[in-house]
């Protein structure tokens, strides 16, 4: 599948993978070595617990590698008073009565817990490009959630957020 990533969602992956394999990998091998050296491997948990450290950190990258390598660049810049990626949109769910904030985020950043929301996800597809006032259903399995967008917001990335783990 083809991730969609920003530019900076990029920038932020190249700079994850240096890390990895300038330092991480580094500290990791130095870990399996020195495990290593206290003897008999097959009752030796830190020499098991620091290959899984360094296996974790290799796929790690392998997995991001092959996320830049299938991605497609998307634009995080939105139309003047449509719902774009970066942008804080608010929502009033019309069942609940309830009205909640979201930024919308690609894919990489999405954390629902933060309010971040993937446009990937079922709210983020449904309201990306919707304008304020407008009424968007929500297909969520075999129900179907009304929102109204109230407010969208301009705002810029953050500089802390991270990226997905898996």
């Amino acid at each position: 599948m083809r991730e969609r990533l920003t530019d900076s969602d990029i920038a932020k992956i190249k700079e994850e993978i240096e890390y990895r394999k300038l330092v991480v990998r580094k500290k990791e091998l130095e870990a399996v070595k020195e495990a290593r050296a206290h003897g008999d491997l097959s009752e030796n948990f830190e020499y098991k617990a620091a290959k899984q450290d360094k296996n974790r950190n290799e796929s790690r990258i392998r997995y991001l590698e092959k996320l830049l390598k299938h991605a497609v660049v998307v634009s995080d810049d939105s139309r003047e008073g449509e719902v774009g990626i970066n942008n804080t949109v608010e929502l009033y769910f019309e069942e609940e009565e309830e009205v909640q904030t979201y930024r919308l985020v690609t894919s990489i950043r999405g954390n629902s817990l933060k309010g971040l929301i993937s446009i990937e996800s079922p709210i983020g597809k449904a309201i990306l490009g919707k304008k304020e006032g407008d009424r968007v259903e929500i297909p969520l399995g075999t129900e179907t959630i009304h929102v109204r967008v109230r407010k969208i917001e301009n705002t810029q990335e953050d500089e802390k957020d991270t990226l997905r783990k898996y």
